[in-house]
């Protein structure tokens, strides 16, 4: 059949199946109801993008968990497209997305740590006993390490603790309700004022001291970065100083890796000389902007300090309390600047170093919390009564953050280079009754483990490298003959595959493949070796370079634990 090339043919308009157009646009449309509430939640606050994190928390403290229509309103309220607001609100643990069609999160939700040291003492039994023994309305899942343990095993009821936990005592506070974190004994700001504190930083800020005395003295006394990087903090501050401003400063409270919890430690006993040194750095590096990062798992930490910063005088800079959701990778210097400006935590490519292009494109000082929490001591003290203490030709004192099968566990302040038997005969009371020393992890998590034939290496950084392991934030676990190293092992990588970010290949699927073949009863060594190595080259952060240390140091040290035919792939 021809057809006439120059007849204008009529077309069917697009909603003629229905006769009419869609009255409403393409996506996922606003509730009213939601919106109300959302901008009812908000308030007057400022709908800056930085912000959804906390914004995200508001919903999730409110209604237990965050549906997929208070997360299209948020989205519609501060102008950011939907996938944006649900891939960061899906990327941190702590925020409990529940999308259309499915069923409401329980009210109440009890995490159980299920990390080395809990997991050594009972966890899962613990988390096994628990979901069978609660009613409606109560949830109960796994947590990575919660950071308290010294107090293993340790399960948190809403936002309230449980030290040593018991399915007994677990359900007791959920019954009664004690769901909100309890606050320890601290030394409040008059009482540390009363004891000489903010003199230091007044003699700075008044010209009394000059700046360049306060970094002789940080120098003089080689302290270095406590967070794990050892980095000499004089250096950085200088670093910082010498870029162009405007500068901000940012503090790494996510303590994350597994075995460490001094910054807690010292949060909830002394939190204005962490303050103190926090402002100091702040007022050197000309910082208009401090931004504090906590994580989430330390509730009462981030409520002394809401209270205590709110006693400051006015003046300085301008202080900010941000909130972690439970994501480990943001312990990690870039992806804490994304968290802050409230993204998902993914690292950055280096460089350029935040000291260079850092929190919204502008130099950054990072410091930890324990790291500032000395500066008073040593600018006040000198730099001869730091490195005064010290053993095996090392300089300073450690707060070693020990757990595991000793006696008195807990933040230990030791001699920087002491060997872990004079750690734990000297500072932990022993060993646990019942139990011979077997293997230890030096530096936590991702430290390595090493064999108590090994007992006499000085603890402090550059003295573990050689052997495949370093001190990192000095989180010291000891294990006994009771415990298998290899378990320990698969464990951490466990923990290692479920915080991974996900962005480099590498890391996403190396930790969970060295995961798998670690659950085989014989280990495929060679494989392990190979898959280890991929992961130490080309993985962008430390988080997937450093994941194999304690699968390669069990290959290393504890040939006993392997039987002597491989197992064929």
């Amino acid at each position: 059949m021809s057809h006439n090339v120059h007849e204008v043919r009529a077309f069917d308009h697009p909603g003629e199946g229905r006769r009419r157009a869609k009255a409403t646009p393409k996506g996922r449309q606003v509730d009213p109801t939601a919106s109300h509430e959302i901008e009812l939640l908000l308030g007057d606050r400022p709908r800056r993008r930085d912000l959804l994190i906390e914004f995200l928390h508001l919903i999730q403290d409110k209604y237990h968990q965050i549906s997929a229509a208070h997360l299209a309103a948020l989205a519609d309220e501060m102008k950011l497209s939907f996938a944006e607001v649900f891939e960061t609100a899906t990327f941190y643990a702590h925020f409990d997305v529940v999308k259309e069609g499915q069923k409401d999160i329980a009210p109440l939700t009890i995490r159980v740590c299920d990390s080395l040291t809990c997991a050594m003492l009972g966890a899962e039994q613990l988390l096994q006993e628990l979901q069978n023994e609660v009613g409606p309305g109560i949830r109960v899942v796994r947590a990575p390490c919660v950071g308290r343990c010294d107090t293993a095993p340790a399960a948190e009821v809403g936002h309230h603790f449980v030290d040593h936990a018991t399915v007994s005592n677990v359900l007791a506070a959920a019954k009664a309700g004690d769901t909100h974190a309890h606050l320890p004994k601290y030394v409040e700001y008059d009482a540390y004022v009363a004891d000489g504190g903010y003199k230091l930083l007044n003699r700075l800020r008044s010209g009394e001291l000059s700046k360049e005395e306060l970094l002789k003295a940080l120098d003089d006394a080689s302290l270095r970065g406590l967070g794990g990087a050892g980095f000499p903090t004089g250096r950085k501050w200088r670093a910082v100083l010498g870029e162009p401003g405007p500068r901000l400063m940012a503090i790494n409270g996510d303590e994350g890796e597994p075995g460490t919890f001094k910054d807690r430690y010292y949060l909830e006993t002394d939190p204005h000389r962490f303050l103190e040194g926090m402002l100091i750095g702040a007022h050197v590096v000309e910082a208009s902007d401090i931004y504090i990062y906590i994580r989430d798992e330390y509730p009462a930490a981030r409520e002394i300090l809401d209270r205590e910063i709110a006693r400051l005088p006015p003046g300085g800079p301008t202080l900010h309390l941000r909130r972690g959701a439970g994501a480990y990778i943001c312990g990690e210097e870039s992806s804490l600047l994304e968290s802050i400006e409230g993204k998902r935590g993914l690292p950055r490519h280096k460089p350029p170093y935040p000291f260079q292009v850092g929190l919204f494109g502008l130099p950054t000082l990072i410091n930890n919390i324990e790291t500032l929490w000395w500066v008073r001591d040593i600018v006040e003290k000198g730099a001869e009564w730091w490195k005064g203490h010290g053993r095996n030709d090392r300089h300073g004192l450690r707060s070693f953050s020990v757990s595991g099968r000793v006696k008195n566990p807990g933040v230990k302040l030791a001699p920087a280079g002491i060997t872990v038997r004079q750690l734990i005969d000297e500072f932990c009371g022993g060993m646990a009754d019942g139990h011979t020393f077997h293997a230890y992890l030096p530096g936590g998590a991702s430290g390595g483990i090493l064999p108590a034939s090994m007992d006499d290496i000085p603890l402090d950084f550059g003295t573990l490298e050689k052997y495949g392991c370093f001190i990192g934030s000095a989180a010291v676990v000891i294990l006994s003959e009771q415990d298998s190293v290899k378990a320990a092992a698969l464990n951490l990588m466990r923990f290692f595959e479920d915080e991974s970010c996900g962005q480099c290949t590498p890391c996403r699927v190396g930790t969970q493949k060295a995961a798998i073949l670690m659950q085989k009863p014989v280990w495929n060594r060679a494989l392990l070796d190979e898959l280890s190595q991929a992961m130490r080259d080309a993985s962008i952060c430390g988080l997937g370079q450093a994941a194999s240390n304690p699968l390669t140091s069990v290959i290393k040290y504890f040939p006993e634990e392997f039987v002597p035919k491989e197992a064929a792939e």
